[in-house]
């Protein structure tokens, strides 16, 4: 005897229900607000908001930048491209930078909209400085102001 066909079962969508969207959206919130160090100590502090509270330009790329392009600034490849920063010419016209952070660039998001003037200028100069670049005119809250506009 030949086998006998069934007809596929039919698929229905589940519906999400009042409760169940709460639910949803309760797990996609962050797990427990946003810390700060006492002075002087030496745990990172966490920005809370829509703001960073760091302000130096260490701090600022230690919480803000590495995660991209690394500690060393060197960059990484993988689910994407990130430049290097390390040895970087590009770096050499401080309005280069300050244009990428206030405004981003690619895949780069416009994190200078988080930051003050100061913490712009700050980051700037910390990588103008670092990771074997020797920019030594260093960027002011001014020039900063003006990239913004």
């Amino acid at each position: 005897m030949p086998a006998r066909c069934e007809p596929p079962l039919p698929l229905s969508r589940p519906r999400l229900t009042l409760p169940a969207i709460v639910a949803l959206l309760l797990l996609a919130a962050p797990a427990a607000p946003a810390q700060s160090a006492p002075p002087g100590s030496s745990e990172s502090t966490l920005s809370s908001g829509y703001k960073f509270s760091e302000t130096g330009g260490e701090e600022l790329y230690a919480n803000v930048c590495q995660g991209c392009h690394m500690p060393d600034g060197k960059g990484a490849t993988g689910a994407g491209t990130y430049p290097s920063l390390a040895g970087d010419k590009a770096l050499e016209a401080a309005g280069y930078p300050v244009y990428v952070v206030v405004r981003g660039q690619n895949g780069m998001p416009p994190v200078g909209l988080m930051m003050s003037d100061d913490q712009v200028a700050a980051v700037v100069n910390y990588v103008r400085t670092h990771f074997g670049n020797d920019y030594r005119d260093a960027v002011t809250t001014e020039y900063v102001k003006a990239a913004r506009r």
